[in-house]
This record gives structure tokens, sequence and C-alpha cells, in this order.
């Protein structure tokens, strides 16, 4: 599948309205009722219609852009439980239509549907080292949800007895008003009061969940986290947060990441910037040391002459990026420490390497760089 922007063929940073006019332009073009026949249109138009329904909500466009493809697709690409709903082309359609009616017009009438009832979502904070941050994780937390009674199974009826039917929707859960107009006759389509939805009436409620059909309970969860991700990444895992009522559709658990301070790195992007101080001495003649990374101890060779300041670059061993194979570099700023205090030997040495090079002991002037 192509980039959402440019199967519309619009910029990333596009506007509603750009991606709104870019899609009727493509829908219009493509049509099946205008290219009898014609697979490629077909097929070109259910693209079209696709991108729109993402682009065009703001959470899943957002989502879009941080994970690209992969968040659509769940577990592959190894970013498990990225994703988004599945994808309700009734808002594209509803689009593609305007300027021609209203979509129901088609069907006799202008119906509003309900949202259909679901479980709530969760959000949570997940803290995470660089460590983890730098190799991917998998975490198990704990978290307090509804779950479906165990004493009843979700009925909300006490054991032994049903839910009736109720009397004012028929068990549909919905009720329907029409309404007449200049414009043409609206139906609209709610939530029946008496029910809420649920087509049942309880007269015998369950005593553990009174009615309710559902219990709030503390459960583990598995989160796999992929590397690279950073402070305000998020992942959704479908149907982990709330159980709905009456068997309706789970909640989600959605899961916002954030960074611990570290001891010894920053981060900037994939790369992370530490510092170290050595001695005159290595600074002047060099040496190899060892110094931390993400990953365990590594060495680092001073090259002699260095500067105070200077940065060198360890490549590899920063941050894996999202959705690229890639790392980051491990930058070390380099600080020459110079000692306080010297012992009378020490002084010695030194007045004798200032007395046989005549560089030394020279301060040198430089304009400002601005």
């Amino acid at each position: 599948m192509d980039d959402y922007y440019k199967v519309l063929g619009v910029d990333r940073d596009a506007s509603e309205a750009e991606i709104k006019r870019a899609y009727r332009k493509l829908a219009m073009k493509h049509h099946p009722d205008k290219n009898p026949g014609d697979a490629n249109a077909e097929q070109k138009f259910k693209e079209a219609a696709e991108a729109y329904s993402v682009l065009s909500n703001a959470q899943k466009r957002s989502q879009y852009d941080q994970f690209g493809h992969a968040g659509l697709e769940g577990g592959a690409q190894g970013f498990d439980g990225f994703g988004f709903p599945d994808f309700d082309l009734s808002d594209a359609l509803r689009t593609f239509m305007e300027g021609f009616g209203s979509f129901d017009d088609f069907f006799g009438g202008r119906t509003r549907r309900p949202t259909k009832t679901r479980g709530q979502d969760l959000r949570i904070t997940l803290r995470l080292d660089l460590e983890e941050i730098a190799t991917g994780v998998t975490k198990n937390v704990r978290i307090r949800r509804f779950e479906l009674c165990g004493e009843c199974n979700g009925t909300g009826a006490s054991p032994g007895t049903m839910p009736d039917r109720c009397p004012q929707c028929g068990g549909t859960g919905q009720v329907r008003q029409i309404s007449r107009s200049l414009f043409g006759q609206f139906v609209n389509v709610g939530q029946c009061p008496q029910c809420g939805g649920t087509g049942e009436i309880i007269t015998n409620p369950c005593r553990k969940c009174k009615g309710e059909g559902r219990t709030r309970s503390s459960v583990e969860i598995k989160v796999k986290v992929p590397p690279g991700v950073a402070t305000g990444n998020y992942m959704m895992l479908r149907g982990e947060g709330n159980k709905g009522r009456k068997g309706t559709e789970p909640g989600d658990l959605i899961i916002f990441f954030e960074e611990k301070e570290h001891r010894y790195f920053v981060r900037h992007g994939s790369d992370i910037v530490t510092e170290i101080e050595i001695s005159f001495s290595q600074a002047a003649l060099g040496d190899s040391i060892e110094i931390p990374t993400l990953t365990g101890k590594a060495k680092l060779t001073i090259p002699e002459g260095i500067q105070s300041g200077q940065v060198l670059r360890m490549r590899g061993k920063g941050l894996a990026e999202l959705r690229e194979s890639r790392k980051g570099d491990q930058l070390v700023s380099v600080q020459v420490s110079t000692p306080s205090s010297l012992s009378a030997k020490q002084k010695a040495l030194l007045n004798e390497l200032a007395s046989s090079n005549n560089s030394m002991g020279k301060a040198v002037v430089r304009k400002v760089k601005t």
C-alpha cells in the first residue's frame, strides 16, 4: 500500500479541507459507476477511501504520522499492538456524496444512526529507561478494569434467570423517530431510553454485579515495546480496555511512553550525548579508556593533542529509530581537567616541559566566534 498522502496527492502538512478536496476529486474520477468493469479504477477508489478514512481523523492521522503502515498492521513489522481500529469508510462515502444530497437520500430518507455502545478506553503511562528504549522490552503491567461478572457471565441477571426483552424497543436497543420537513423525511435512530440500548430489561439482577454484568478486577497485561520510542509516543492495545456491558465490544488500552532521566546520557533524537573528564597528560599523549554505553562498557580512543570541548563520535551506540533499521550515535564531549594543586615534583616537571617548548606558557588571542 502506498503512502496515504501520496494516494491523495497532498503534502504531509495538508489541511483538513485540502485532504477532503483531494479525496472527492479522486473519488469522482475513479468511482465504479463511472468506470464499469475497470478493476484498476475500482482499486484506486478503494485506496482513496481508505486513505481519507485515516487522514480525515485527527487521532488516526497522528498515529499514522508516527508509525506509518506498521501501526495499521498490528503485530506486523515488529510493532506489536500499534494500530488503528478497523476502517470505517462511511465518512469517506458521505464526503463523496456531498453536493449530490445526503448519502441516505438514495435510500428514501436521511437516517442518523447512534454510535455503538462499547467499553471505555483506558490510558496509562509507562516509564522506561534509555537502556530499555535502546533494545526494546516486554513489560508486564497491572491495570484495574471492568471484567465480565463471573457469577452471571456478563448477563447482569441472577444465575438461573434470563433478562426480559425490552417492551419499548422490542429487543433492538434502538428507537426510531420520523419527522418531515420541507427538505424531506428524516429518520432519527437513537438509543432506547428504557433499556439503555441493550434491548433487555433485568427484573432479577445478579447480587454480585447488581445487574451491571461487570465487576472491577486487577489484571496483568503483557506490553511489547519496540526499540526507539520516545516521550509522547503511544501504543494502542485493542480490546484490552474495559469490557463492554452485555457483550458489547470492549474498549482499548492506550499506553503513553515516558523516558526516565538517565545518570549519564541526554537524548537528542536517536543520538545520545555524554561528557567525560580527562587529565592534561591524557589529552596531550592520547589514551584508550573505557566508558559506559547503553549496552555496556566500550573502549574509546582519545587522540593525542585533543582539546577541551571536542566531541568524539561512537557510531551505532545510540538509539534505534522507529520504522528505520539504522541506529543513532553516542556523542562524547571531552573536557580536559586542570589540576588545582600540584606537588613540588609535578611543578618541577611542568616547568621543565615549559622551558623546552617555547609555545607553552604563551596565551593566544583569537576573535570570538558568533
